[in-house]
């Protein structure tokens, strides 16, 4: 299963690091073929806007990130207490959101309105919370044993002082779940982007990206079509596969290097960290 799962990975990276001249032939498997890094080069140094993209990207995705974790756990926190005052109506006004929106041009113009536009929270706050991990969050604390948060409220603590001193440091699974998805999902967005930046140096990786691949494959088309002087200018004498499967493999990467570290919260549960506390 391991190797099934993995096969698409290594066959991206062997394509991304392969000839162009190969892999327009069909040569590469799982072994790059006589390796190339020219994809790379050209991604990475001839394109200027690459490097503060990423910037772009990770400034975005740590912003987004901490901000939908901390407004989810709030409300997620308070909405799993029973005794909280029109409790029904409010979980019905978040759960709204799952079924249908308002639509892409109210959306817009709310933003724009709002004079969000070309600014880091027109890609932030519109989607800050996920109903989905709110009501995960909901079950996560709906779960927790009440007698720990009674025995903090008569040392004195306050519900704010119990969620952050005592139900969050035993949540660090759920807590750590949805800061991976929250992260994954600000990572690899480009549509919220191409509607809100006209800045062309704001714009994130993921939309840099696309437009790459897209200018490869046009010099791709234009080459069938028999442009070849043209589409030598737009490819770089590349292919556009191997343009297309660098520029995934640079978009994945920082996610794969995040991951193994939280994915040991994944397998905690609350009853095993409140035991050891």
């Amino acid at each position: 299963m391991i190797l099934v799962t993995l096969f698409p990975l290594i066959h991206i990276v062997a394509t991304s690091l392969s000839d162009p001249k190969d892999i327009a032939k069909g040569m590469v498997g799982l072994w790059p073929s006589h390796v190339n890094l020219s994809a790379y080069k050209t991604i990475l140094f001839e394109n200027a806007h690459i490097p503060r993209s990423f910037l772009n990207s990770i400034i975005i995705t740590c912003v987004g990130s901490i901000l939908s974790v901390v407004v989810t756990t709030i409300t997620a926190y308070a909405l799993s207490k029973n005794d909280l005052i029109f409790r029904p109506f409010l979980l019905t006004y978040c759960i709204i959101p799952m079924f249908f929106t308002g639509g892409l041009i109210p959306q817009f113009l709310l933003v724009k309105s709002l004079g969000m536009m070309n600014t880091i929270w027109s890609l932030t706050i519109p989607g800050l919370i996920s109903t989905w991990w709110l009501m995960v969050m909901i079950s996560f604390f709906k779960n927790f044993p009440v007698e720990i948060e009674e025995a903090a409220k008569l040392d004195g603590c306050g519900d704010f002082q119990t969620l952050l001193r005592i139900v969050l440091p035993l949540s660090l699974a759920g807590v750590a779940t949805i800061s991976l998805f929250y992260a994954v999902s600000l990572w690899n967005s480009y549509f919220s982007a191409m509607l809100y930046m006209n800045n062309y140096n704001d714009y994130p990786l993921q939309l840099i990206l696309r437009e790459i691949v897209l200018q490869s494959t046009l010099a791709g088309q234009m080459a069938e079509e028999g442009n070849a002087v043209l589409a030598e200018d737009l490819s770089s004498n590349l292919t556009p596969e191997s343009v297309q499967y660098a520029t995934l493999f640079i978009s994945i990467m920082p996610m794969l290097i995040i991951y193994p570290f939280i994915q040991k919260y994944f397998v905690r549960g609350i009853m095993l960290g409140s035991l050891k506390g």
